[in-house]
């Protein structure tokens, strides 16, 4: 089967967004285990227009990397290192050694201005050891959504990548230090605050429990037995051209330079490049071939069926409806467009990527752009991705 009878909407919507809301795009759809759409548009730099984008163009994926990191957490789950009930201070102790922690105010990722607590919590505390790693995966351990933590890694920024660079740990070690001392945003368990910060420090104690650096752990835990070569953190310094590496956003407030061959993240760039939150490169086709896994249960993803059930069936919601790291699609407005199933399931980054997942359909859909290329307005890549995902699957059900 083959996409063609999809490619005139496809056209006419890529058309009206290329290359206004990004300049770069690749997407890649399985259907009942076929690859039907492979296509990528555009080009790495839109001004000279020397370089079109291929199939082989690595994006950066911003927070889609997290379902990596979750899902290598996971299966140290399956293989018995650790239990979703763990506390995260059994594996990273220092988490715990402020006690009790405050309940304080946070700071927005935008403008990264401070805002004061929540009059309902004002002077209230927590126990940061009763934080599991389950509240981790669920984005419900109260922690705060976001905190300038590059700007506590070092007293600068990194240097543009450059290949065989050396991995900075001291920014890594330093980072962590900060992020275990944070004022918490809410009470542990009452409701879904969606925090890059958990995931950073899920990314450690996946990094301890395999006891390696997290780049290493992943790929020996998922992107190794999956074989999805093209997954990448820092391509540059691995040696990538930038030819095949997308560009994302003019950075002109710290970096001072667009970041092109290292990670869009302000906090995943201080830290030196490797977090739990984001700063994975990949291809299309891997992102999908990835989500096909989750899909057909493959054996080489060492999940038992019965914890790859529960990662994706509701386990908390507020801000977002949330398995086992998993976004579950939302009741309305979804980014996966009005005719994925209700049981779908996915996650987006904020460079413009996305992993959508209807198992009732049997239909994976990686969608990778680069819309920060151009700034931060969500409006054009949310439209682009609902009408997207709508074409696909009206595609698929015309069949």
């Amino acid at each position: 089967m083959t996409a063609d009878f999809a490619q005139p909407a496809l056209n006419r919507l890529i058309e009206r967004h290329l290359p206004r809301t990004f300049p770069a795009i690749s997407a890649c759809v399985i259907h009942q285990g076929d690859p039907i759409l492979h296509l990528a548009r555009g080009f790495i730099d839109p001004d000279t227009r020397q370089h079109q984008i291929s199939t082989q163009s690595l994006f950066d994926l911003a927070s889609v990397s997290k379902l990596i990191t979750e899902t290598s957490f996971l299966v140290l789950v399956d293989a018995g290192k650790v239990s979703l009930d763990t506390p995260l201070a059994d594996i990273v102790p220092e988490f715990a050694k402020i006690n009790p922690r405050p309940i304080g105010g946070g700071q927005d990722p935008h403008t990264r201005d401070f805002f004061p607590p929540d009059e309902a919590y004002r002077g209230a505390s927590v126990n940061p050891a009763h934080v599991t790693c389950k509240h981790l995966l669920t984005h419900s351990s109260g922690l705060p959504p976001w905190r300038s933590v590059y700007l506590l890694a070092a007293d600068h920024p990194p240097p543009p990548p450059a290949p065989d660079q050396t991995y900075a740990t001291e920014r890594w070690r330093k980072g962590l230090s900060a992020m275990v001392g944070f004022p918490f945003a809410g009470p542990i368990g009452d409701t879904v605050r969606y925090t890059d910060i958990g995931i950073m420090l899920l990314g450690e104690a996946v990094a301890r429990l395999q006891a390696c650096r997290l780049d290493q752990a992943v790929r020996e835990l998922v992107l190794q037995p999956l074989s999805l070569s093209s997954f990448t953190y820092s391509p540059e310094v691995n040696g990538i051209p930038r030819t095949n590496i997308v560009p994302t956003e003019l950075d002109d407030h710290w970096r001072y330079r667009r970041a092109w061959g290292e990670v869009h993240d302000e906090n995943a760039c201080g830290v030196g490049g490797i977090a739990g939150h984001a700063g994975l490169f990949a291809t299309a086709a891997d992102v999908a071939r990835f989500g096909q896994a989750w899909l057909s249960r493959d054996s080489r993803l060492q999940i038992s069926p019965e914890l790859r059930a529960s990662a994706t069936r509701q386990h908390a919601s507020g801000q977002y409806r949330l398995g086992l790291g998993w976004m579950l699609k939302a009741t309305a407005d979804s980014s996966a467009g009005d005719l994925y199933s209700p049981d779908s399931y996915g996650h987006t980054g904020f460079t413009g990527t996305s992993l959508w997942i209807d198992p009732h359909r049997q239909l994976v859909c990686a969608l990778l752009t680069n819309r920060v290329f151009h700034g931060r307005d969500p409006d054009g890549i949310h439209a682009f991705r609902r009408a997207f995902h709508d074409i696909i699957v009206q595609a698929v059900d015309a069949r």
